[in-house]
């Protein structure tokens, strides 16, 4: 993956597939780093879990025996001179379950990958799960860009996100935002 907003796609299907129905997705962005953070309510995992997720042959899911998506993550946010943190609560711990992952990236540094395009990767997150409450923010210095899932649906109602339409009116509603902070 050669764009940060890949990675992000991939940390958040993973939450995704943890069961998650509420799923932060924060990027917070100043002179010096980018830091991005996907926060969920999903299952969680255990400590020993946690430690085992840099080894790309240690994945929680069934269907493949590899998980690089963390591994790689760690490694480009490393070799740009940040770091990665993942924090998790098991259900089987408490019923405040779910992960945060934070990785870091030094923006000026030579090995740091370009953000990609961060519309792209919410849209698609929104159109494959439509009944999860995304909430996403965007934090530059020039200004927010936001949006939160509960709240388009408590003024459409019935009506699915995942209709064509209403993707339309979120590509361009993120992309207003977006230009007005350019």
């Amino acid at each position: 993956m050669d764009e940060l907003s890949l990675y992000v796609l991939d940390i958040t299907m993973n939450s995704v597939r943890a069961g998650a129905t509420e799923i932060s997705v924060t990027l917070t962005q100043d002179d010096e780093y980018l830091t991005f953070s996907v926060t969920d309510n999903g299952c969680g995992m255990t400590k020993e879990q946690v430690e085992k997720l840099s080894n790309p042959f240690f994945t929680t899911r069934t269907t493949r025996k590899v998980g690089l998506g963390i591994p790689f993550l760690k490694m480009i946010a490393e070799m740009s001179g940040g770091d990665v943190k993942i924090e998790s609560v098991s259900e089987k711990e408490s019923e405040n379950h779910g992960t945060t992952t934070t990785a870091r990236f030094v923006l000026n540094h030579i090995d740091s990958l370009p953000l990609g395009d961060m519309v792209e990767t919410v849209k698609t997150l929104i159109q494959g799960a439509p009944d999860i409450n995304f909430i996403y923010k965007h934090k530059t210095p020039k200004g927010e860009v936001n949006l939160c899932c509960s709240d388009l649906k408590s003024v459409l109602g019935d009506i699915s996100l995942a209709e064509p339409e209403i993707i339309a009116w979120i590509d361009s509603y993120l992309k207003e935002q977006y230009e007005a902070i350019g």
